[in-house]
């Protein structure tokens, strides 16, 4: 990971959009299973279907995820909002349900992941050439890591989650 690239194209006068992605992955020992689930809530301008982005393609997905910055000194306590218009997370939560007792996505590994159009593989543009720049997997701003905390939420329209992160989780003392 490098964030000078992406500082230096941010203070520039025209500077490419900020390219939003989010993975879920889901811990062995409470969910059964390492799944990785890759999605972006915006589109590209390949048919606006997936990002592809250091070779990982993300999906496009109705999401909102908001609560990230701190605020006098508190450390942030981030929620996802996810459309269940298909019933795509409910289908995933009743898979982890059925190996777990009801542990839905709790304790899940979310992660936030900020990069900028100029460094979207080439494979995201028409004629597979990237007109804002060249290509760099590892060009983006610092991680976001949280845990899911609990699912607050669920309903045939959404499924809203809270999320925390790691030191800010019940049980967990600082330093370990």
């Amino acid at each position: 990971m490098s964030t000078a690239p992406v500082f230096s194209e941010v203070q520039k006068i025209n500077p490419s959009a900020i390219i939003e992605l989010f993975t879920l992955q889901l811990d062995n020992s409470l969910h059964g299973a390492t799944t990785i689930y890759r999605f972006h809530s915006g589109s590209n301008l390949n048919a606006n279907g997936e990002i592809v982005w250091a070779g990982n393609s993300y999906q496009r997905f109705p999401i909102e995820a908001t609560g990230f910055a701190y605020q006098r000194g508190q450390i942030p306590r981030p929620k996802l909002v996810v459309s269940n218009a298909f019933g795509t997370i409910s289908a995933i939560l009743i898979l982890v349900n059925q190996t777990t007792a009801g542990n839905d996505l709790t304790g899940a590994t979310f992660t936030r992941i900020r990069t900028m159009a100029r460094f979207l593989d080439a494979v995201n543009f028409p004629g597979n050439s990237n007109p804002l720049g060249t290509p760099d997997p590892t060009a983006e701003f610092k991680r976001q890591i949280y845990t899911v905390d609990r699912k607050a939420a669920e309903n045939r329209d959404v499924v809203e989650f809270e999320l925390a992160g790691a030191i800010d989780m019940a049980g967990v003392r600082a330093p370990k």
